[in-house]
């Protein structure tokens, strides 16, 4: 993986509305919005700014023209450069090649688990499991309506990622709190020793692990 002197996937965004044709900033922001290209992007108009302006001094983008419209402030548009092109071709390239470790909140909140009481963190996986279903009842509604639209679905294809992962996260979560709650998910027993006042449920199983044949 390379490593980028502008790394937000901000300044991507930028790019790729500049790779259509030259825009000023709020246009770009606007755009992004109509296509709610900020769902999967976080859009901010301080850091939008200072993007622009930061890529516009490694020579990315370049100024073509300055527009008034009646009594509003002067706009830059800007276009890109070939650099900038070369930029956005290769960045998008690697996003959409090279898997990379992205450390979630909720896969943090999973590797610490053992902090709750096991009746607390069932609670409040089914909590989780509730708040996803919500999600992708709301997902599956915003496909329908594009679909009522006929929007080509190569324009709403990281919506139908996301919908994919909503869905494999739920049945996951699901299934970890039935294991819970039967006593099948091995460390229970354990688990449960740390938290004395829990009342015990189901059949435990303890976990033991397991030596290699080469351990002493």
């Amino acid at each position: 993986m390379s490593t980028r002197k502008i790394s937000n996937p901000l300044a991507l965004a930028v790019l790729a509305c500049l790779f259509e044709r030259p825009m000023h900033p709020y246009e770009v922001a606007s755009t992004l919005r109509e296509r709610r290209k900020d769902e999967s992007i976080k859009l901010n108009y301080g850091s939008l700014y200072a993007i622009v302006e930061s890529m516009r001094k490694r020579k990315l983008i370049e100024e073509q023209e300055t527009e008034r419209e009646g009594n509003r402030p002067e706009r830059t548009i800007y276009r890109l450069t070939e650099a900038g092109r070369f930029e956005l071709m290769d960045w998008l390239s690697e996003l959409v090649c090279h898997p990379v470790k992205e450390y979630t909140q909720f896969e943090a909140g999973l590797c610490l688990l053992p902090v709750l009481p096991p009746g607390q963190a069932i609670d409040l996986l089914k909590e989780r499991c509730d708040a996803l279903s919500i999600e992708i009842e709301q997902a599956h509604a915003r496909a329908a309506y594009c679909r009522k639209l006929h929007l080509p679905r190569l324009f709403s294809i990281e919506s139908e990622y996301k919908t994919r992962l909503l869905e494999a996260e739920l049945a996951w979560v699901q299934r970890l709190v039935a294991e819970i709650e039967s006593g099948k998910l091995e460390g229970t027993i354990e688990w449960r020793s740390l938290h004395p006042g829990e009342p015990h449920r189901g059949k435990e199983r303890k976990y033991t692990a397991k030596k290699s044949e080469s351990s002493p």
